[in-house]
């Protein structure tokens, strides 16, 4: 057994701004929802599960939030979280482990909060933009052996793992709502947005700056700081994700990571907001350990 529980959830607020809490009859506590990841869960998927169980509320995700780490017993409970917004709410239904649902300003939600670490995450929450757009860089999923491959290289298309992390994607790409989805013009880039696209019904437009072969570093960078301000999401090449990554850090006045790479399937999420860098995450299909 892991020493660790490691548990997602969301600081969801509405136009006022209004946030939501709720009380656990079991524990008699005010806090923000949350639940523990499923074993062989992504957290993004688990972040939006435990909203909308707890709420009612499908949510769109949105920056990445501190994570939360305090004893629970003889091991620790690690909670990531992210701001989020409501997309669709149905009636509120109480239950053993919710029985109340409220929406307070701020500082009501500070007097109402049972926990020191909720009522700091709300308060780091609002130092910060409230509103931010999600800016993908996803480098496409597995396309077999480059090298057994005859035809032209741009109709190289997903392997039966890439057609796997492409339905998965979809799935983990929808938690940021629908976004314009713009793909190297390259079979094995745009196969690796197109579930999502179908999913949330927008067409795939490609673009010869996130193309290799077709662009370079400064071509690739002045495309994607055209999109800055939209949802967006980008699918691209390995050696690409390294240039527009950096150069994005650069511009906005940011730190590079240490690693700017990204294996087969996996993306950064940039939140932007009026220019700034709010956050940024990095994932991939599988489930964290």
């Amino acid at each position: 057994m892991s020493d660790v529980i490691r548990a997602a959830g969301a600081l969801l607020w509405r136009d006022g701004p209004e946030f939501a809490l709720i009380h656990r009859p079991r524990h008699d506590d005010w806090s923000f929802p949350k639940g523990k990841v499923d074993p062989g869960e992504h957290v993004l998927r688990a972040a939006v599960r435990e909203i909308e169980e707890e709420t009612g509320v499908v949510p769109r995700l949105g920056r990445r939030l501190p994570t939360v780490s305090y004893p629970l017993g003889e091991r620790t409970k690690r909670v990531e979280y992210w701001a989020a917004r409501p997309v669709a709410v149905s009636a509120f239904t109480p239950n053993e482990e919710v029985d109340e649902l409220v929406w307070l300003p701020a500082e009501e939600a500070e007097a109402r909060l049972s926990y020191r670490h909720d009522v700091d995450l709300l308060r780091g929450f609002r130092e910060g933009p409230l509103d931010t757009a999600p800016l993908v860089i996803l480098r496409h999923a597995r396309a077999g052996e480059k090298r057994a491959w005859r035809e032209a290289d741009e109709l190289r298309p997903l392997d039966e793992a890439g057609r796997a992390e492409a339905s998965g994607l979809a799935g983990l790409l929808h938690s940021y709502g629908p976004m314009r989805t713009v793909s190297s013009a390259t079979a094995r880039c745009l196969e690796t947005v197109l579930p999502y696209a179908r999913r949330v019904r927008v067409p795939v437009e490609t673009e010869a700056a996130f193309t290799v072969g077709e662009t370079n570093p400064d071509q690739a960078m002045e495309r994607l700081l055209s999109m800055a301000g939209t949802p967006a999401v980008v699918s691209t090449h390995g050696e690409i994700v390294t240039e527009l990554i950096a150069g994005l850090c650069r511009k906005l006045g940011e730190k590079v990571p240490d690693d700017t790479s990204l294996d087969k399937a996996e993306f950064w999420t940039a939140h932007l907001a009026g220019g700034t860098l709010a956050a940024l995450e990095r994932h991939g299909t599988s489930a964290a350990p």
